[in-house]
């Protein structure tokens, strides 16, 4: 299994801005991979994959994959995740999905979506610090 350090650095180095921004969140390492929260409550996870259950993109499997959970607003997950890679449902929680990041990925897409999750977790005073 892969260990807490084991998230690319480059990767990190894209995430940690973005949820730096958010009020309050903080980073800690998780069971596998690195976690931001609001309080207890977790906004996004990022971890590195097993080789053996690596996601498939279209025509080939991707190799070296690292995936973030997330949570979406109800009304948003199926838009999302019905298009396929490089988004799908999590297998577990309600509105929970997944992105497989790497060089494919559209960071300000992902900063739209840590936010999201930000506003489906932490208290309603701290979203409306958020800047609009």
């Amino acid at each position: 299994m892969p260990a807490p350090g084991d998230v690319p650095s480059a990767i990190l180095a894209r995430l940690r801005p973005i949820c730096r921004s958010l009020p309050e969140t903080y980073e800690e390492p998780a069971w596998v991979g690195v976690r931001w929260r609001i309080r207890r409550r977790t906004i996004a996870h990022v971890y590195p994959v097993d080789p053996g259950r690596a996601p498939v993109r279209p025509g080939r499997p991707v190799t070296g994959a690292t995936l973030m959970t997330f949570r979406v607003p109800a009304d948003d997950l199926l838009g999302l995740t019905a298009g396929g890679f490089p988004y799908s449902r999590a297998g577990w929680g309600p509105n929970v999905a997944t992105a497989v990041l790497g060089d494919h990925t559209d960071w300000t897409e992902i900063g739209e979506l840590l936010t999201d999750s930000y506003c489906e977790m932490a208290p309603k005073f701290l979203i409306a610090r958020l800047p609009d």
